[in-house]
């Protein structure tokens, strides 16, 4: 079973990992004065804070998952969002995805799925194990833990491309192999559009990078060669 899946993500919202992040940003070593110290601690550090805090949106410890993308070999791409941003949410949301995919991969006679994404094996695979952990959802026992570049059950269209040194963006890569890009969206508008409640927007968005994928995993095996 081939399993395409991207997932998108939120900074973090629980209010006292929100205080542990902002007080660990620390003035420029390059300040040494104290009127300039102060001088930053007024006027930059509150912007400083919020971009420290709005960067957990790639950390698993401290970001949520909003949404979470997938499809089953030639299936359509569907995806799961969440209806607030609440740890309860994130946990549901990861419940019902594992149950899903775990129903999907049930007629294979117990044959692990090959799980294939864009950058999932440095991004979406991590992320979603440690918010699994945070809550207590247990993954499907063949969840590819820690998997490597060369394991046997995962393909990152990502590095098939670039190599393990090598990055390449996901718009990028398509327009350079004729597949429509991400039509003025990308992942950087996700947490605007969670702030403002645009669930069905990002399941959209989502489902799409779940097409996205398909389409460059196919041409970067020459699938329809």
């Amino acid at each position: 079973m081939d399993l395409y899946i991207d997932i998108e993500t939120v900074p973090v919202q629980r209010g006292d990992l929100r205080t542990e992040v902002a007080s660990a940003v620390k003035p420029p070593a390059t300040l040494k004065k104290a009127e300039s110290i102060e001088k930053w601690q007024q006027e930059e550090r509150p912007a400083v804070e919020v971009e420290a805090i709005e960067r957990t949106s790639f950390d698993g410890a401290y970001g949520q998952v909003c949404c979470i993308g997938w499809a089953v070999d030639d299936g359509p791409a569907r995806s799961l969002v969440v209806a607030d941003l609440s740890a309860e949410e994130e946990a549901r949301v990861l419940r019902e995805w594992f149950a899903a995919i775990k129903e999907a991969n049930a007629g294979t006679h117990g044959r692990r799925p090959t799980f294939i994404g864009f950058n999932h094996l440095s991004f979406d695979l991590p992320f979603l194990w440690k918010r699994a952990v945070v809550h207590g959802v247990r993954p499907p026992v063949w969840w590819p833990s820690d998997a490597k570049p060369w394991s046997d059950h995962v393909f990152d269209c990502m590095t098939a491309w670039a190599g393990l040194k090598d990055r390449i963006s996901m718009d990028r890569l398509c327009r350079v192999l004729g597949i429509p890009g991400k039509d003025g969206i990308s992942g950087a508008d996700v947490w605007p559009m969670a702030q403002a409640g645009k669930w069905a927007d990002i399941a959209a968005y989502c489902a799409s990078d779940v097409e996205r994928t398909r389409a460059l995993h196919r041409r970067l095996t020459f699938a329809e060669a």
